[in-house]
């Protein structure tokens, strides 16, 4: 008995020992904060060409984006212009593809109309009252002043981030020229309906509605965006109450730049 309570003192004694330099380690532990710098001291430009078709070993997430840029004829120059907001899109937000098929992004939401030898568009199968359509696989398969409008709804004269925005809708100008159309037999881009206005029904906010051969336009009528933080715990900037950052806030030498995941739609409203 004399043993064991011996064998139990010196056990206790050990775990007494080791909690109390445990403790000591986590006392005299000092926690530094640190917040991360959004700065990236380049300008937009620079940002995009970093990690576009010539990015630094397998980062090209820009791509597809300065694919489109370099087909519509854009001047890059506009990604140096001092003062702006640049919204740009990951390769996810253009072109997703699986099992070889274009599954998701721009390219599939907004499939173009399908057309035969002649350029004449072929109805659907399954509606003929409609032009056939498919996912594109490049940007070359839209007309390039469709592309140029839509990268340049991409671009806001103004700064617009984490600081100044609120979780109520903040309407920004955008390059997008106002009242600009897309031809209904380039995509089903061109049948999207839109508004200058809400949806009186606000259950129904984020919906895209389209009409064919006449009624929709695709792009925003007055060529503004609406922007927001988003009301929940990731807190995301959010385009047109449809489409929530990736990653958001960088701050560019000539403005901020938030970047986007998935199809960002050039319109407000749609119903």
């Amino acid at each position: 008995m004399k043993k064991m309570n011996i064998k139990s003192i010196f056990i206790f004694l050990i775990v007494v020992g080791f909690f109390s330099g445990c403790y000591k380690l986590q006392k005299d532990y000092q926690y530094v904060p640190y917040v991360l710098d959004s700065h990236i001291n380049e300008t937009a430009k620079e940002f995009l060409l970093s990690r576009g078709s010539n990015g630094t070993g397998s980062d090209t997430a820009f791509k597809w984006m300065q694919l489109g840029i370099e087909y519509a004829g854009i001047d890059l120059a506009e990604y140096e212009k001092p003062g702006r907001t640049y919204i740009f899109l990951h390769n996810s937000a253009i072109k997703v593809l699986t099992s070889g098929k274009v599954s998701g992004g721009f390219f599939f939401d907004n499939p173009i109309v399908v057309k035969d030898s002649s350029g004449t568009p072929i109805k659907s199968k399954i509606d003929p009252t409609i032009d056939s359509t498919r996912p594109a696989i490049s940007w070359n398969e839209y007309s390039k002043q469709t592309v140029k409008n839509y990268l340049l709804y991409l671009i806001i004269p103004g700064e617009f981030g984490f600081d100044n925005l609120v979780v109520s809708n903040t309407s920004v100008q955008t390059l997008l020229p106002a009242n600009s159309v897309i031809p209904y037999t380039d995509s089903r881009f061109a049948w999207i309906v839109t508004k200058t206005t809400p949806n009186p029904d606000v259950t129904a906010t984020t919906f895209i509605t389209t009409a064919y051969p006449t009624g929709g336009t695709g792009f925003d009528p007055e060529g503004k965006m609406n922007l927001k933080i988003g009301n929940n715990e990731n807190s995301p900037i959010v385009v047109n109450d449809r489409t929530n950052d990736r990653t958001a806030g960088y701050i560019a030498t000539n403005g901020q730049i938030h970047v986007f995941g998935a199809t960002v739609f050039p319109c407000r409203y749609s119903w």
